[in-house]
């Protein structure tokens, strides 16, 4: 099955949503699809307000229609509410092409904490993007259940996935031994509750790894907080596997794939029981979860480290790939009483062409 996703965010950023498609189209080609990414990458672009970090696509119709018209897919995701989003979904609504959506970001609080916008206008705004898809996939159980409240239709499950080749427990200590290591990795924005975690009055070292709009403030104001920019690969791995607690202060995440890199390095983690941590970390084996994150953190520290990894290791970038694809044929398929492309499966055809032993 060929499939097109639209979405907004893409690299340079680092967040989960460019991460997830990112491994979902590694994944997806071994299970014999194929995915094509309409990305900013093809577009001119402006920096977001109050968040230059992130560029916002400027994409021209013309331009989309003719993108689409030439991949001519069997399928069509929009990932992401933003220009490109808009701009395929008017595609797909006046072609009269059925297509499929996710709810990766709680924009209305964010827009609310930075412009004072009630959250109610902008989950409308949501709410008319998504409900004209054939299905919204969406990551948590609990972010589910509180958008069906708010009258989101056609839920989906997506969960997400891990590398546990990469992150995992290693013998390296990179920001010192003599104080227990309390780490944060995300976005440094305000959106994230940060200082919650800076301003914690306990015992031990402090370390954000990460860039954003607050970034130059809070160093400034935390002097005593190693703050190591952005990370990735190797170095971030290291950098989770150094840390004695992985402290998430957010209250506005979807799910935190963040959560299961720090426990799939053997890392517990402290953080508030909200969207995320409640669907992701069993409070008092892989971490702890507790209104007063000072407690959380103290109870984290006397976590069985082994047992924190295994709760990560049931996460898998291709079980994830199985249940995106699975959720594609459902509403774009099965309930149309569509036939779904064929499709050879790499994995399949690769044990196939093993050589016999013996």
């Amino acid at each position: 099955m060929k499939i097109l996703v639209a979405t907004d965010a893409w690299h340079p950023q680092v967040n989960g949503v460019v991460r997830t498609y990112e491994r979902l189209t590694e994944e997806a080609a071994e299970l014999g699809h194929e995915i094509t990414l309409l990305t900013p990458a093809e577009f001119n672009t402006v920096p977001c307000p109050t968040y230059p970090e992130i560029r916002l696509a400027l994409p021209g119709y013309n331009y989309v229609i003719d993108r689409l018209d030439l991949i001519n897919p069997d399928a069509v995701h929009i990932a992401t509410e933003g220009p490109i989003g808009w701009m395929t979904r008017r595609y797909c609504r006046k072609r009269g092409v059925p297509f499929t959506t996710s709810f990766h970001t709680r924009f209305p609080e964010y827009v609310s904490s930075r412009f004072g916008v009630p959250a109610s206008w902008i989950y409308a705004w949501q709410r008319h993007f998504h409900n004209a898809g054939e299905g919204m996939m969406v990551a948590s159980a609990s972010l589910a259940r509180d958008l069906e409240m708010r009258g989101f239709e056609r839920i989906m499950p997506w969960t997400r996935g891990v590398d546990t080749e990469l992150f995992r427990p290693r013998d390296v200590r990179l920001f010192g031994s003599d104080k227990p290591v309390l780490i944060y990795v995300g976005r440094v924005a305000v959106e994230k509750n940060i200082e919650a975690f800076l301003r914690l009055d306990i015992d031990g070292h402090k370390v954000v790894v990460g860039t954003g709009p607050q970034l130059e403030a809070f160093k400034s104001n935390y002097s005593d907080v190693t703050f190591t920019g952005k990370l990735s690969g190797e170095a971030l791995a290291e950098a989770y596997a150094s840390a004695d607690v992985f402290v998430f202060p957010s209250l506005t995440d979807t799910f935190g794939i963040v959560l299961l890199e720090a426990m799939a390095s053997g890392v517990p983690v402290a953080a508030y029981p909200v969207t995320g941590p409640i669907d992701n970390v069993q409070s008092g084996v892989t971490g702890v979860l507790d209104e007063d994150l000072a407690v959380a953190v103290r109870g984290a520290l006397a976590l069985d480290r082994s047992a924190v990894r295994q709760g990560a290791l049931g996460f898998s970038w291709e079980n994830a790939a199985r249940m995106f694809m699975g959720n594609i044929e459902q509403a774009l398929f099965a309930r149309q009483g569509r036939r779904v492309p064929a499709r050879k499966s790499r994995r399949r055809l690769l044990k196939r062409r093993r050589p016999q032993v013996g």
